[in-house]
């Protein structure tokens, strides 16, 4: 399929209609809240969520509750991911989804869709406050892991974390290490590719910008780190795992949700 022509209508048409996607920093700060547990923050950018539901998105469909559902189901497809990796079992994660899927399957309206995101957004975060507290992981490390997400678009280095929670970088390296069982240069890296696995499934914001949004110092620089941590380049898995393959595993999932 040669997709040139119609990207590059849909790209014009954009910008004669001054649309503007939402900005990763601004749409995965929403995720980490949600990972992080912070449910009151959730309650709060849902709130703001319900009023400008449709900004910054684009169209899945010509029908409207359709395009919600669309865009329920992949929005309920990062959560799980996110959450998998904040400590959520994978097992509970992805089935979670897949009853709020089939429950957003089940709505006529596309309000209904939208209120529906507010409840599954709350869900998530409310377990996973939950797990948070059955933690063991001391204050210090907490607050770190908290700092590293809410700052992944940085630079971030040992020392940074360090001075954000006021102790030794030595003592911090060692504490992180023995709570987390990785290092604390290794937790960024991998949190920061965790995200760019994410944005690359479920957007098409160039590799460059990503590369960018997550504090790369260059689009190679965050290429050879992907590589290493995956075996493939950014492009190689977008390609093997994009947008089109999500959206046709919708699809099939829809139709077979129609047959039971």
């Amino acid at each position: 399929m040669d997709t040139n022509r119609e990207l590059n209508y849909r790209l014009f048409l954009q910008i004669e209609e001054e649309f503007k996607r939402t900005e990763i920093k601004s749409e995965f700060s929403y995720y980490d809240d949600i990972k992080l547990g912070n449910v009151e923050k959730v309650r709060e950018n849902f709130a703001y969520i319900r009023q400008h539901y449709y900004e910054g998105k684009g169209v899945l469909s010509d029908q409207l509750l359709r395009n919600n559902q669309y865009h329920f189901a992949i929005g309920t497809g990062i959560i799980a991911r996110m959450c998998i990796d904040g400590g959520m079992k994978h097992d509970i994660a992805y089935t979670l989804a897949d009853i709020y899927v089939r429950e957003c399957d089940r709505c006529s309206r596309p309000e209904d869709v939208i209120e529906l995101t507010g409840a599954m957004m709350l869900d998530y975060a409310e377990r996973m406050r939950e797990i948070r507290k059955a933690d063991s992981v001391s204050l210090h490390v907490r607050r770190t892991v908290e700092y590293i997400y809410k700052n992944l678009h940085e630079s971030l280095t040992l020392q940074m974390a360090a001075e954000h929670e006021k102790l030794n970088p030595s003592y911090l390296s060692k504490l992180f290490a023995k709570e987390m069982h990785i290092s604390v240069k290794a937790f960024i890296l991998k949190a920061k590719i965790t995200t760019a696995q994410n944005i690359l499934l479920f957007s098409d914001f160039p590799i460059s910008e990503i590369a960018a949004s997550l504090g790369f110092s260059s689009q190679s620089a965050f290429t050879t780190a992907f590589r290493r941590l995956n075996g493939m380049t950014p492009m190689q898995y977008r390609n093997r795992y994009g947008n089109e393959h999500a959206l046709h595993s919708l699809s099939e999932h829809n139709e077979l949700l129609k047959q039971t």
